[in-house]
């Protein structure tokens, strides 16, 4: 297991090295940040004067080396156009974005995995079609859509719910949560459940289609004939039997929120990260999306590795393959 996780540690290095030069010539060659930060009235001084204040004026490859260089000590350079140091104005967004991913991932999982796992026990049920009907519905509804959906509903028609912003916050270990006040879960609801319904349906179609290949194994026909009782099969034996392709789809879709709640950020006017590279994008901020989508490369390896140590945990061959 240790040589497994150096190994895997080698790549993802080399992944990140790879990405960082993809990232940082794919974002600087795009516009010229220059034509944003001053007025176009600027005298040509001016203009030179800000050029070489920000080192636009150096090769690509010099600008590179020198990112690669603060940012491994942990800078990530100011940004442009709130003039404050971009590791600061991340860290000041992330908490929000985990919050809202994490819980919309939980909920889709609380109630995705069971409701699929029920649809595959019984899937030649009423309750078992209505429940896949509403899974191909989460899959092919818009997003966007859906979130204007609940705002017109819950905020504009019944008025019980607030329409956006993040409401009241509670500092813990020096960190704003809102889940942790009332006034903070009503601003919650709407955007965690705009974010999880696409995960949702994922969690349920697989849990089903695990369930319906799990059930005609060997194992569950010897459990059924030593006498064990149906609920204990379902929840030792197929939740065991089905938890790797579920633990893949939780880590990647845990991912993929933090990565991409953007549209979910704006529909609900929340101050995540999705909403600041909204903003960076539209004035050309560099060093605010450079960081970003390292921070985004850096979370997707470390996802991915804590899944195949999950595997291991959870597959026994893997560890024996492994020795």
């Amino acid at each position: 297991m240790t040589s497994f996780v150096f190994k895997r540690l080698g790549q993802a290095v080399i992944v990140l090295i790879v990405m960082s030069m993809l990232v940082f010539t794919g974002v600087y060659v795009i516009g010229n940040p220059v034509d944003v930060l001053i007025s176009p009235d600027a005298t040509q001084a001016i203009r030179e004067q800000v050029i070489a204040e920000y080192g636009l004026d150096q090769p690509l490859w010099k600008q590179y080396l020198d990112f690669v260089g603060s940012m491994s000590t942990g800078d990530f350079g100011r940004s442009f156009v709130f003039n404050m140091p971009v590791g600061e104005l991340i860290s000041q967004r992330l908490p929000a974005t985990l919050e809202l991913a994490v819980i919309a991932v939980i909920l889709a999982s609380l109630i995705g995995v069971p409701l699929g796992i029920y649809a595959g026990y019984r899937p030649n049920s009423l309750a078992s079609r209505i429940i896949m009907a509403g899974s191909i519905l989460g899959f092919s509804v818009p997003t966007f859509w859906i979130g204007l959906m609940l705002i017109m509903l819950f905020a504009v028609q019944f008025g019980v719910l607030p329409a956006g912003g993040r409401g009241q916050t509670v500092s813990l270990l020096g960190v704003p949560f809102s889940f942790l006040t009332l006034d903070g879960w009503k601003h919650l609801l709407l955007p965690v459940l705009n974010l999880s319904l696409f995960k949702m349906s994922m969690m349920c179609r697989l849990a089903a289609a695990g369930t319906r290949e799990v059930m005609t194994t060997d194992a569950i026909k010897f459990a059924r004939a030593a006498g064990i009782p149906e609920r204990t099969i379902l929840r030792r034996h197929v939740l065991k039997l089905i938890s790797i392709p579920l633990v893949t789809v939780f880590g990647l879709e845990l991912g993929s929120t933090l990565a991409f709640a953007l549209v979910t950020e704006t529909i609900f006017n929340w101050p995540g990260l999705g909403k600041l590279i909204i903003d960076s994008i539209a004035s050309l901020d560099r060093p605010v999306m450079v960081a970003y989508l390292m921070m985004v490369s850096v979370l997707f390896v470390v996802i991915n590795l804590s899944v195949d140590l999950a595997y291991a945990a959870l597959d026994p061959r893997l560890r024996l393959k492994g020795r």
